[in-house]
């Protein structure tokens, strides 16, 4: 007889009830295909990652290719895991299993909840969400992915989203809390989450499939497409910026050669004094030391630091960086050379913990390539991220957004014309209302209020942000200018939305 596997949602259409072990189950490339089918994944091809494809060329990474990239990376360590036949194999067993298909199905649809704009947009939103319409949860990209995954998309089933198993939607909870509960979990200090309130019902039914997972943690599938996408940030940005000549080698060799030389003075300033200077030489790389300490001190280590700094500074900063890329069949050669060896290392760098950190997963990159990726990551979010150019060009995004998500409310309002409001957002917002009102029915302490007047215009607003994320890039903007009447680019293709 099959060894029941309790990890798959109900497919009730099909008449079926469990299924056989992971490795032979044909449901979990059913969800894979049903993901990578999916309009909302088909949309990542036009959702910036942090430089858009207009202004860089083809060259650099958008969400698609940014998650068909993690969903390789998470392939291989959960190949190594599921296959290992010692005690790593034994405590993954125990933990529920990491089966690769599942893995690479969450790795494909982890950022199926990304707005236009990348980050940037998703500040904005939440923002908007919270202000705009009292939506305490506001809005978070990764409470979106699963909201899409179990809501808003479609497949066989009305209301059941792409109706995927319980192991692929439990894999893609990277933060398997609601707003606010996450304690000093992973993330938490940044606020994030991943359900909200009326979702929260089916995330509890994929987790309860997983019992030796502690409330709070992720699936070992989760933290395998977690670890993933960190490694793929770090190095795949670090990719774009090189090839568009955004970094600069003498300022960041600037301030790596100036640590080293100040290391004892930066180590006795206080943070407060750092902070204070944190634009000269030296300041900031120390100062993320400081919060590597403070916020993971249970992982984090001096020594291993100072390792990672001079790895990073002698194969990034002293050895890639010194050869500006100038677009030839050479130079794509020796950058894919050197991330494909980086991504090696630290897919060698797992580790499996039967009782992990509360800061950690159960799998986790070991010390040494931990801090590797933090100081990866160090280079774009000092070097790039902080630049003035960038911060005007998104301020200016963030605008498009607000007075995306004012002008629909403003015709919703209107009475007298809000049938010809987008059918899309309409059905969206009665989904939302739906929603709202079932939680009112079923667990009314989960909402601040239950007035239903009330819930409804939040459930306007849900269903006009979900619509609103939905966008690409090009399509926010050129919907932006036609409600503010200054585009006669009516009958774009792509825009029947």
């Amino acid at each position: 007889m099959a060894t029941i596997d309790p990890r798959v949602v109900r497919r009730a259409h099909e008449d079926l009830d469990e299924f056989q072990l992971a490795e032979s189950n044909p449901h979990f490339r059913v969800d894979i295909e049903r993901i990578r089918f999916s309009p909302y994944f088909s949309r990542l091809s036009a959702v910036t990652q942090v430089i858009a494809q207009s202004g860089a060329g083809l060259a650099v990474h958008n969400r698609l290719t940014h998650s068909v990239k993690v969903a390789a990376v998470a392939r291989a360590i959960a190949m190594h895991l599921h296959r290992d036949p010692g005690a790593v194999g034994r405590v993954v067993d125990e933990l529920g299993g990491c089966d690769p298909v599942v893995v690479q199905a969450a790795a494909s649809a982890h950022d199926v909840g990304h707005p236009p704009f990348g980050h940037l947009g998703e500040q904005a939103l939440d923002r908007l969400a919270r202000d705009r319409f009292r939506l305490e949860e506001g809005f978070e990209g990764n409470a979106q992915t699963y909201r899409i995954l179990t809501r808003l998309d479609e497949n066989d089933m009305p209301g059941a989203g792409l109706n995927l198993t319980r192991a692929v939607r439990a894999a893609v909870l990277k933060y398997p809390w609601l707003r606010g509960q996450g304690g000093d979990r992973r993330g938490a200090g940044s606020a994030k989450f991943s359900m909200y309130v009326t979702d929260l019902a089916d995330a509890e039914d994929a987790l309860s499939a997983y019992p030796q997972i502690d409330e709070g943690q992720q699936t070992l599938e989760c933290s395998v497409m977690d670890i993933s996408d960190d490694i793929a940030y770090s190095l795949h940005d670090l990719e774009d910026f090189y090839r568009v000549g955004l970094l600069n080698q003498a300022t960041i060799a600037g301030e790596f050669r100036e640590w080293r030389r100040s290391l004892a003075t930066l180590r006795s300033a206080s943070t407060p004094d750092l902070r204070l200077q944190s634009r000269a030489p030296g300041h900031s790389l120390e100062l993320l030391w400081r919060r590597l300490a403070e916020r993971d001190p249970w992982i984090a280590n001096e020594e291993a630091f100072d390792a990672a700094v001079e790895k990073v500074s002698s194969e990034v900063v002293e050895g890639l960086l010194t050869v500006p890329f100038d677009g030839s069949l050479a130079a794509d050669r020796s950058l894919a050379r050197f991330t494909a060896e980086w991504i090696r290392h630290l897919q060698s760098s797992i580790e499996v913990h039967r009782e992990p950190s509360h800061r950690s997963g159960h799998v986790s990159l070991d010390r040494t390539a931990w801090h590797e990726v933090a100081v990866l990551k160090f280079l774009h979010e000092r070097f790039i991220l902080d630049r003035p150019d960038l911060a005007v060009y998104q301020r200016g995004q963030a605008s498009v957004l607000e007075r995306l998500v004012d002008g629909f409310a403003a015709w919703l309002d209107d009475a007298h014309d809000v049938r010809r409001a987008p059918r899309r957002m309409l059905d969206l917002v009665d989904l939302a209302t739906e929603d709202y009102l079932a939680v009112r029915r079923e667990r009314p302490e989960l909402l601040s209020t239950t007035d239903e007047r009330e819930l409804r215009r939040r459930a306007a607003g849900r269903g006009i942000i979900d619509y609103v994320a939905a966008l690409t890039d090009a399509q926010a903007t050129h919907l932006d200018a036609l409600l503010a009447g200054q585009t006669e680019r009516l009958w774009d293709a792509g825009q029947g939305l």
